[in-house]
């Protein structure tokens, strides 16, 4: 999966979120419940592991994401970008000050290693 490289070099933060519902518009942070808050080499960890998710076809399910990260810089103003992930059909959909149109919707393929192991992390700071 490819994160805008700039947000990845910049981002100090990260927020992990249990998504309740889908936004009432696209480019509004997904609803739910921050359990989590990620930071050095936590970060690191996650977007490392996020950059190295394999690409995969679109497979539809309606979009159903169940977690989110918000990254942010040193600021901790506006997040740089929050990426939601849908484990049933594969799908991250990406927003943010630092995200260009073509990085706003990736497939990834949850049954990987690296998949199931950020699913992992995410049900892990859920505890």
């Amino acid at each position: 999966m490819q994160l805008p490289a700039e947000a990845v070099a910049a981002t100090v933060l990260i927020e992990v979120v249990r998504i309740s519902a889908l936004p009432a518009k696209r480019g509004i942070p997904y609803p739910g419940t921050v359990v989590a808050h990620w930071a050095g080499s936590e970060v690191t960890d996650a977007l490392a592991l996020i950059e190295n998710l394999p690409g995969s076809e679109q497979h539809r399910c309606g979009f159903a994401p169940g977690w989110s990260v918000r990254a942010y810089e040193d600021s901790l103003d506006l997040a740089l970008f929050e990426a939601a992930f849908c484990f049933s059909c594969d799908e991250v959909r990406m927003h943010g000050t630092v995200v260009p149109p073509v990085l706003a919707t990736q497939f990834f393929d949850a049954d990987t290693p690296p998949a199931q192991a950020l699913l992992a992390l995410f049900r892990e700071a859920a505890l």
